[in-house]
């Protein structure tokens, strides 16, 4: 159990980067209606990252909130307003050339000047999330499904290991590609905890879904097991460690009563 000091710090932290993130969410409205992006999903990012970082300062975590909020807001365009592939391809393009002036793009700018990154692992994390994105749109608009392998092979789309190269770079930490196999490890088995939490909104809102390709959620929890002992190996025991382990941890409990999205 987490001492009270240590839970109302973590609190505390949230509170205030849940703030920042209305206040960011309000100077990019085009990017961010109220429905979805309403309170509850601000709270939850900040929740998610204090949690995942209880020793940050609200400075520290700012990027991998803003970055986290920003994910939300390309997956939303994505997933749920592009209607053709080629919309897809001009939100990647976009995205990856910086040049073009758009909401999106401004944001994304603000969080790339913060991070100030020289080692082009943020920009190669933002290409490998993007295209893994287009890739889903393309299964679905194919109508198409994958196989699991395939689809956790894919499973960049989520997200989270680009918010921590991000949050890693921002915060000057050391060796943050050495990292990647097994924040990739642990981005799996946050995509089927996920999965497993949010099938039945997935099925009315057109998403794809672990228990969508055939297996059960009895086998969909087994994987999960089985890839939290790999991403434990991987994992081992440097610097960064802590902060993995307790990604799977929180969001292992958080989707089992909640999620991010707020009503359509």
């Amino acid at each position: 159990m987490t001492d009270a000091h240590t839970a109302g710090r973590v609190s505390g932290l949230a509170a205030a980067s849940a703030r920042d993130l209305t206040r960011r969410a309000a100077a990019h409205p085009a990017l961010f209606p109220a429905r979805p992006f309403d309170a509850t999903l601000f709270n939850a990012v900040a929740l998610a990252n204090a949690f995942g970082s209880p020793d940050a300062t609200v400075a520290e975590l700012r990027v991998a909130n803003r970055l986290s909020l920003w994910i939300f807001a390309v997956d939303w365009l994505i997933d749920h307003r592009a209607e053709e592939l080629a919309e897809v391809d001009a939100i990647v393009e976009e995205c990856l050339d910086g040049t073009a002036d758009s909401p999106l793009t401004a944001f994304l700018g603000e969080i790339r000047d913060e991070v100030a990154d020289a080692t082009g692992l943020f920009e190669a994390e933002l290409a490998r999330m993007l295209h893994a994105m287009r890739r889903e749109f393309a299964w679905k608009a194919r109508g198409e499904l994958p196989t699991l392998e395939a689809y956790l092979d894919n499973a960049a789309n989520f997200g989270s290991t680009f918010v921590n190269v991000a949050h890693w770079a921002r915060n000057g930490v050391q060796g943050v590609a050495g990292l990647l196999p097994a924040s990739d490890e642990v981005q799996k088995v946050l995509r089927l905890l996920n999965d497993l939490a949010t099938h039945h909104r997935d099925v009315s809102w057109g998403d794809l879904n672990a228990l969508m390709l055939g297996p059960t959620p009895g086998e969909v929890r087994a994987h999960i097991e089985t890839l939290t002992g790999n991403a434990r190996k991987l994992i081992g025991d440097g610097p960064q460690a802590d902060y993995l382990r307790r990604q799977i941890g929180y969001s292992s409990g958080f989707y089992g009563v909640a999620d991010y999205w707020g009503s359509r």
